[in-house]
């Protein structure tokens, strides 16, 4: 005879094993799903803080490349108008250093500008290529007269706030001097903040281009 009372049941998990597995694997999951999406939420903002480092450097670009190959550089500093006034309508044309610093914006003839006579005037100075640091922490640029408001585009986006009073232009040579063998140089210096979501990075940047056409 067969004792059956002794035989040990051998069936599957209990309803209270599968609910621990179903629990822990839920957990795991929300965790994994959480870290992923915050993964993919941190990579998000690093290619748009990217995107600005990037907009911020092809402004600085463009200014260098366009300065290298231009000249009759101009400096402003202090609150001297860039808009040409009725008794002094070449003042764009004018070459003038600030070695000392603090230029606010620069002027000067494009390579692609017109340097004959027009209207009685040795050159057409309105013409003239502007870039400019604004109050408001902003760079601006003008490439055809008068020089209004209209006339200036925004180059940097709006999350970069640029410090007026730490950056600035530093023209050096820029007047014609007989036997002067050294080109005229600008120094470009930005100096800001860039604030994206709530999170404010510094920035400096700063280089420095000599004309390349000779001045001699």
């Amino acid at each position: 005879m067969i004792n059956l009372s002794n035989k040990k049941n051998s069936g599957g998990f209990t309803i209270i094993e599968t609910m621990i597995s179903v629990a822990l694997f839920i957990v795991i999951t929300t965790v994994g799903m959480g870290a992923l999406l915050n993964g993919n939420l941190l990579y998000q903002k690093s290619q748009d803080m990217r995107t600005i480092i990037d907009n911020l450097n092809f402004t600085m670009e463009d200014m260098s490349r366009n300065i290298r190959t231009g000249y009759n550089y101009r400096c402003y500093t202090s609150s001297d108008p860039i808009i040409p006034t009725d008794d002094n309508p070449t003042i764009l044309s004018v070459p003038r250093s600030c070695a000392s610093g603090g230029g606010w914006a620069i002027a000067f003839e494009s390579a692609y500008g017109d340097n004959t006579v027009t209207d009685g005037n040795p050159v057409n100075y309105k013409d003239q290529w502007i870039y400019r640091i604004d109050a408001e922490g902003k760079i601006f640029k003008a490439t055809t007269g008068p020089y209004t408001t209209s006339s200036f585009v925004q180059l940097t986006p709006d999350e970069v706030d640029i410090d007026p009073a730490l950056s600035s232009f530093v023209v050096t040579g820029a007047e014609p001097t007989l036997g002067d063998t050294a080109q005229p140089s600008v120094t470009m210096r930005l100096v800001g903040t860039i604030t994206y979501q709530n999170v404010v990075s510094p920035f400096a940047i700063q280089t420095t281009v000599s004309q390349r056409l000779l001045d001699i």
